[in-house]
């Protein structure tokens, strides 16, 4: 067998690495724990110095080509463990400096022996002060800064937080975006609120430690000369010449570093708000005002020319800033005629130009404002609403509705799209309410006369005002966006078949328990297949009967599907077990269900026609055997009507579908049952024949 040992080495080296890089963040911590125990020799703490100071350097750097602050949000730990890492190396150069600062200048290594003597540059006095404004700028400015930018930025997260929340849901209810884009925006909104409420914290240590670096420093200058004119019998002026430079020395290191984190915590958490790396943001928006600039290089020159004023600096800043200036003029004149000339739009991707919304809300300019979701009670949650109403009630959870505002539109004005075709347009009035008389005449009353889109009912735009003597009289009383969405649940139900995907009925078997879903396993494709089961469902939901109860449902087309295998068959059986459930959406509030029947001799007419079998069943009538069928089962159900709010239409079992596709485009609002559908444990009422 031939072996790849170049990739095999290469696959064992990255598996030693990951291996290695687990355990060696636990290591280093326990060599800080060392330090802190153990005295080091001075050849490993010039090691650890340096390693502090580029530790310190590779913090800033990231900080600096970071794009979002969240996207390095283990500062606050690389914070901490900064911090740990001085305060360890303090205290082991405190105890080199103590017990080794009386044989000289070097006695705590080459780093600390090199920083001290740069800056006390032999004047222990102006060493001393440098440092301490080296502390105070640290501790006072920087610090205290960058903590009081994380303190308001974690609360002012906070506080945002339920808005950010709500406006992410009216996103998604809208179908603005998917619930996978939604859940990347919850995620990114946890690790915000955690990053800057860990920063609040965090900024602590930095002060914690500027604090710490002044009481060091002055144990170490008072107990090192202690120590050496005391104990080691050296001169007042030998021991403060060593110990203050080992001191400042060992202060300056290990500031640094600290001032260096300092300022990349501060940049990180006023970085908020800003897109891209802070030197390419920096730079770009300092140039995108060129007069501010122009400004700026004129009043230098002007103060070049004050007497007793050096001119050189002056005029040399006021002409690099007047270069900056010009290239920013120019750049900014290229882009324009950039934007004047570009007249082709850039090409969309094939899949958003070929990409076809399910359900679209279309608004016009003055309902947009429905659907603001910096508002609470906005259209989009509204909507959210509904779509769990109607998933409670028919069994579909409806595709999420995309809501957008169309300047084509009259401002007032809506349309409501499936699949991007439209299936119903309406008007509103939002500062007004509409007024309906339940006896279906006009109201009488001052308003805006209109037509209510759902039954065609005349209807008033009343002022708010008149909400009180609207409701006197008895009129109903109906907001802008009830009025909508009642339109929204209308059109849907009407068109709830055409929403039922063969992606819709997966989901419904896959979320079968297991033992229906071996039945459907056993049963599709060997026995029926899958668009069939589909066209069953589709049709129940055409009819208004829920799919909420989809176990029976599956037993039923189990149970049939080796004798029949039309869909109509096949629908007629499942509305057999499915009676219960049917005749409880029709009955009344008195639990009684109002029927409407069939006169022998209309039903002796209507056999003779009935031609066709299985799905291809209907009726023949003559035209004017039609007209005379259609006026007189209008007149049965408006008399009924008048007395019973809930009335079906019951037709023999063999005659139903053909008898439900006739009655579809007359009255589409009648619900047709067979007898094979009344529940035995149902009450029924005779209140007409046809």
């Amino acid at each position: 067998m031939e072996l790849n040992f170049p990739k095999q080495f290469f696959s064992l080296y990255t598996h030693s690495m990951e291996r290695l890089r687990d355990v060696g963040f636990a290591i280093g911590l326990a060599l800080v724990l060392v330090i802190l125990i153990m005295p080091m020799p001075r050849w490993m703490m010039d090691f650890a110095l340096a390693a502090s100071m580029l530790f310190s350097i590779m913090v800033l750097m990231t900080v600096l080509f970071v794009e979002k602050s969240v996207d390095f949000n283990v500062f606050p730990t690389v914070l901490l463990v900064s911090t740990i890492l001085r305060l360890a190396l303090n205290l082991a150069s405190t105890r080199l400096i103590l017990s080794h600062g009386h044989e000289g200048v070097h006695a705590a290594g080459e780093v600390i022996y090199a920083f001290g003597s740069f800056i006390v540059g032999g004047n222990f006095f102006i060493g001393v002060i440098v440092f301490t404004i080296l502390i105070i700028v640290n501790f006072v400015v920087i610090t205290k800064g960058s903590g009081r930018i994380a303190e308001v930025f974690a609360r002012f997260t906070l506080d945002a937080l339920p808005g950010k929340q709500m406006a992410i849901d009216a996103d998604l209810s809208s179908g603005t975006i998917d619930e996978k884009t939604a859940k990347q925006r919850r995620k990114e909104l946890e690790s915000e609120t955690n990053f800057y409420g860990a920063m609040d914290g965090a900024a602590k240590f930095v002060r914690g430690d500027a604090i710490a670096g002044v009481i060091i420093t002055l144990i170490n200058i008072i107990a090192g000369i202690i120590i050496g004119v005391m104990q080691k019998g050296i001169s007042l002026q030998q021991a403060s010449a060593s110990y203050t430079l080992l001191t400042v020395g060992d202060g300056l290191v290990s500031q640094m570093p600290a001032l260096i984190v300092s300022t990349a915590a501060g940049m990180l958490v006023s970085k908020s708000g800003t897109e891209g790396t802070t030197d390419k943001a920096f730079f770009e928006q300092l140039s995108n005002y060129p007069n501010a600039l122009w400004m700026s290089a004129v009043s230098m020159a002007c103060l070049a020319m004050l007497p007793g004023i050096p001119k050189a600096p002056f005029i040399l800043c006021s002409v690099a800033v007047g270069y900056l200036a010009y290239k920013g003029s120019s750049a900014t004149s290229q882009a324009g005629d950039v934007d004047t000339l570009q007249t082709e739009p850039e090409e969309e991707s094939l899949s958003k130009v070929l990409h076809v919304e399910i359900l679209r809300l279309e608004l016009g300019s003055n309902l947009s404002p429905l659907a603001d979701s910096e508002k609470e009670g906005t259209l989009g949650e509204k909507i959210k609403v509904l779509r769990r109403s109607f998933a409670a009630d028919m069994g579909l959870l409806l595709p999420s509705v995309c809501i957008q505002e169309n300047k084509s539109l009259e401002a007032n004005n809506y349309i409501v799209k499936i699949k991007e075709i439209e299936c119903g347009r309406g008007s509103l009035r939002p500062d007004k309410l509409m007024t309906v008389n339940p006896t279906g005449t006009m109201p009488d009353m001052e308003g805006e006369k209109t037509i209510e889109p759902i039954f065609g009912l005349p209807a008033l735009w009343i002022d708010p005002v008149l909400a009180t003597e609207a409701e006197a009289k008895g009129y109903s009383i109906i907001d802008p966006t009830a009025v909508l969405l009642t339109h929204m649940e209308s059109i849907f139900k009407r068109n709830i078949a055409d929403l039922f995907s063969s992606a819709d009925m997966q989901r419904v078997l896959s979320e079968l328990p297991e033992a229906v879903r071996k039945l459907v396993s056993d049963i599709v494709p060997s026995q029926i297949s899958l668009s069939v089961v589909l066209r069953v469902f589709q049709n129940l939901l055409e009819e208004d009967v829920s799919i909420r109860d989809t176990v029976t449902i599956i037993e039923s087309i189990a149970e049939v599907c080796s004798s029949t295998r039309s869909v109509s068959g096949l629908v007629e059986q499942v509305r057999m077990r499915l009676s219960r459930q049917i005749c409880s959406a029709n009955v009344g509030e008195n639990g009684v269900l109002s029927i409407i029947t069939l006169l022998p001799e209309t039903e002796t007419m209507l056999s003779k026609v009935l031609t066709g079998d299985g799905d291809n069943k209907r009726l023949a009538l003559a035209p004017s055997n039609l007209q005379q069928f259609a006026a007189d089962l209008r007149q049965a159900f408006d008399k009924a009507s008048s007395s019973y709010p809930s009335v079906v239409f019951v037709v023999p079992a063999t005659m139903r579908r053909a008898v439900r596709a006739v009655i579809e485009r007359l009255k589409p609002d009648i619900t047709v049952m067979s007898q094979n559908e009344i529940h035995p444990k149902v009450k029924i009422k005779m209140v007409g024949h046809v």
